[in-house]
C-alpha cells in the first residue's frame, strides 16, 4: 500500500471514529500541529518498543504501531484514566483499524531509522527485567527516581520538580540534596509505572531552555522516609510534619528566565503560606506595575515605588503561588525598550508610609487590597486556569455587543499598536482575539488599556492568550 493511499485510509477512520477493536496500532488525534516524533514516542514508550510511527502533522494526527497487542492495550486502559498531554495540549488515544502499519516510501523509511534508534535506547535503559519486551513495565523498577540537575544555570527548587513530575502520576514524596557539587532530589510517585512514564519522557531534557538538563534514572530505594516538610523534603500525604531547623534559602543573584523559555514551565501550586515582594527594574508609573500583574498573574495587594531609585518597585501579591507566577513569567521580558528584572524581596509586606511622610512618598505606595479589579478572591475560579506567558496575542473579555471590531481596531491603533489580527470568539461574542506586532507591544497594550471603559458600566479586560490568529 502506498503512502498517499494509506493517509487517505487513517482520514476516513478518523472521521468515521470506528477504531474500537482491540490492536497494536493506535491512532492519536488533537497534536500540536508541529508535534514531534520524540514528543509522541514519550507517550508510548514506558509501555514498550514502538515498531513504526506515522506522523501525519498537517491533520494533527499520529499513528504507531507498538510490540504487541497487549502492549497497546496497557497504554489505551492507562490514559483512559490519565489523560495524556503534549505541552498541556489533552490527546486522544484510540486503537486503529489497522493491524500494521505500511512505511515503504524513502520519508518514512528515514523516519523509521530514526524512531528504531530512540525507541531501543529508551526500552533498554527502562527496561532490563527478562521478559518485560512485550509490555515495558519492568516489575522490578521502583517507584522512586534519582535525579540529577545539570548545568544549573537557574536555581531549581522543590516546587519545581513536584510541578514538572506531577503531569505523569501523583508524587507522593521528594528529598533535594546537594552531593558533589551537583543539585540532586530523590522523587517518589505512586507507583512504578508513572515513575517508568516520568524517566522516558524527561530523561535528557531541559528545564529551561540550554541549561538545567534532568538526568533520571531509578533509585534503589523502594519508598522515602521524609521527616520534615520544608524547602529541602516535602511529604504529600502528611500536611502534619514538623517543619524542623531549616537555614533560610538564599536570595540568588540571577532570578528565574522568562516563562516562555521554559520546555516545562512550574506554576507553583504548592502554597507557602509566605507574602512574597518583587523588585522590580525599569518600572516608573505605579499604575502600570499594577496593571501588569492585577491584569494576568494575581491579586496585588500593594505597590511601592522606591524613593531614592525610582526605577525599582516593590509589589506585593496575594499569596506566594500568584508571586512565583508572576515572576517567572514577567523575567525578562521588555518593557518600553528596557528588560524587566524580577526577583524576590527580603522585605516581607510593603510597609504604607507613616503619618509624617511627606507627600511625595506618599504618592509613591498604594494600597490595592480593597480592589474590585481583583480576578483570583474565589477559590478555584477558572480565572486561574487562564493564566499564560506574555505572548503578541492579547485575550479581549467583557466585550459589550455594541462595541464592534472596527472600534476596538481603532482603540488600540490609536493608542499607538499595531492590529496584525482580529478574531471575535464563534461562540461568544464577548470574547476576541487581537494579534499585535509584538510580545513588548502587548505587554504594553494590556498596561494600557486593561480596564478600559467602553460602554457606562462595562470595562475591557485584557490577559494574554496562547492561541494565534
Amino acid at each position: 500500500m502506498k503512502s498517499t493511499n494509506m493517509s487517505s485510509a487513517f482520514l476516513f477512520i478518523c472521521r468515521c471514529c470506528v477504531a474500537c477493536v482491540p490492536s497494536r496500532v493506535l491512532h492519536l488525534l488533537q497534536l500540536p500541529a508541529d508535534v514531534s516524533e520524540q514528543e509522541v514516542l514519550a507517550l508510548a514508550l514506558p509501555f514498550g518498543r514502538v515498531n513504526k510511527l506515522i506522523t501525519l502533522r498537517t491533520k494533527d494526527q499520529a499513528f504507531l504501531e507498538m510490540m504487541s497487542e497487549d502492549a497497546a492495550a496497557t497504554m489505551v486502559n492507562y490514559y483512559t484514566t490519565a489523560t495524556p498531554t503534549i505541552r498541556n495540549q489533552p490527546i486522544f488515544i484510540q486503537y486503529s483499524t489497522h493491524r500494521e502499519l505500511k512505511t515503504d516510501n524513502l520519508t518514512n523509511q528515514r523516519a523509521q531509522v530514526a524512531l528504531q534508534t530512540i525507541s531501543t535506547a529508551a526500552v533498554q535503559s527502562a527496561n532490563m527485567t527478562p521478559g518485560g519486551e512485550g509490555r515495558g513495565l519492568a516489575p522490578g523498577h521502583s517507584s522512586v527516581l534519582r535525579i540529577i540537575v545539570e548545568n544549573l544555570f537557574y536555581p531549581v527548587t522543590l516546587e519545581v520538580l513536584q510541578q514538572i513530575f506531577s503531569k505523569f502520576g501523583s508524587v507522593l514524596k521528594i528529598i533535594t540534596f546537594t552531593r558533589n557539587n551537583q543539585f540532586q532530589a530523590l522523587l517518589q510517585f505512586s507507583d512504578a509505572m508513572h515513575a517508568q512514564h516520568a524517566k522516558a519522557s524527561l530523561d535528557g531534557q531541559n528545564i529551561y531552555n540550554g541549561c538545567c538538563t534532568l538526568r533520571i534514572d531509578f533509585s534503589k530505594l523502594s519508598a522515602l522516609n521524609v521527616k520534615y516538610n520544608n524547602d529541602k523534603s516535602r511529604d504529600f500525604t502528611r500536611a502534619d510534619l514538623p517543619t524542623g531547623e531549616l537555614e533560610p534559602s538564599p536570595t540568588f543573584g540571577v532570578a528565574l528566565p522568562p516563562y516562555g523559555a521554559a520546555a516545562f514551565p512550574p506554576t507553583f501550586h504548592q502554597h507557602t503560606g509566605e507574602t512574597v515582594i518583587f523588585v522590580l527594574s525599569s518600572f516608573k508609573v505605579i499604575y502600570s506595575v499594577f496593571f501588569l500583574f492585577l491584569g494576568v498573574y494575581g491579586d496585588v495587594q500593594r505597590v511601592k515605588i522606591l524613593f531614592n531609585k525610582k526605577e525599582n518597585a516593590l509589589v506585593q501579591m496575594s499569596d506566594a503561588t500568584q508571586a512565583q507566577l508572576a515572576m517567572s513569567h514577567l523575567n525578562g521580558q521588555r518593557l518600553h525598550g528596557n528588560v524587566i528584572r524580577v526577583t524576590l524581596s527580603k522585605h516581607p509586606v510593603v510597609q504604607l508610609p507613616r503619618g509624617g511622610a511627606g507627600q511625595e512618598e506618599q504618592a509613591l505606595t498604594r494600597d490595592f487590597s480593597g480592589s474590585a479589579l481583583h480576578r483570583f478572591k474565589k477559590p478555584g475560579s477558572k480565572n486561574f486556569n487562564n493564566i499564560f506567558p506574555p505572548s503578541a496575542t492579547l485575550h479581549l473579555s467583557n466585550i459589550p455587543s455594541s462595541v464592534s471590531e472596527e472600534v476596538l481596531k481603532e482603540l488600540f491603533s490609536s493608542s499607538g499598536f499595531t492590529v496584525k489580527a482580529f478574531k471575535f470568539f464563534q461562540k461568544d461574542r464577548k470574547m476576541a482575539l487581537m494579534q499585535l506586532a509584538s510580545v513588548e507591544e502587548a505587554i504594553e497594550a494590556l498596561i494600557t488599556l486593561h480596564d478600559h471603559q467602553l460602554d457606562h458600566n462595562q470595562h475591557l479586560r485584557v490577559s494574554f492568550s496562547k492561541s494565534t490568529i
